[in-house]
């Protein structure tokens, strides 16, 4: 079961990726440096499906995408905060990353819990404390790009179908 990697308030775009590693786009080259001046321990510690957990105004900062794509790359499965920076969210968005607006989750699950997201009912669920949070869901819409794996994904499998994007 996916773990809990749990920040507080204001984790910001170059915490998440810092600037002197904006020289590649390549996902899984960002992900070896995600998070590693806030916390050295991710790193070494986590684990493929491994979720992150933040307050308020997660992912404020510089507009990059490549924040999203070194969380992505790091094998982390989803991002859980209070409320994300609204630039952020789009990106993680277009890129295919999992972001879940749950003030309750992200006051309630510490690092480390194991925690599960069920989709189909909008609620986060936390093994460890056995408790349950409600998610505010993403719009159909949104939740296509998403599991196609991002935006241009989304638009290459249309495009493919031979239809326009939905």
């Amino acid at each position: 079961m996916p773990r809990a990697w749990k920040y507080g308030d204001n984790v910001d775009t170059d915490v998440i990726i810092p600037a002197r590693y904006l020289v590649t786009g390549d996902p899984a080259r960002l992900g070896l440096h995600c998070l590693e001046n806030l916390d050295p321990e991710f790193l070494q510690g986590r684990q493929p499906g491994d979720l992150i957990v933040g307050g308020r105004n997660f992912g404020c900062g510089s507009s990059r995408e490549h924040a999203p794509l070194a969380i992505k790359g790091a094998g982390v499965s989803a991002v859980i905060a209070e409320s994300f920076a609204r630039i952020f969210f789009r990106n993680a968005i277009n890129i295919g990353l999992r972001v879940y607006e749950s003030p309750a989750a992200a006051q309630g699950i510490r690092m480390g819990d194991e925690v599960e997201i069920d989709e189909g009912s909008a609620v986060i669920v936390n093994a460890t404390r056995g408790e349950r949070y409600e998610i505010v869901p993403l719009p159909p819409f949104v939740q296509e790009i998403v599991s196609a794996g991002g935006l241009m994904a989304k638009l290459r499998q249309e495009l493919q179908r031979g239809g326009a994007a939905s």
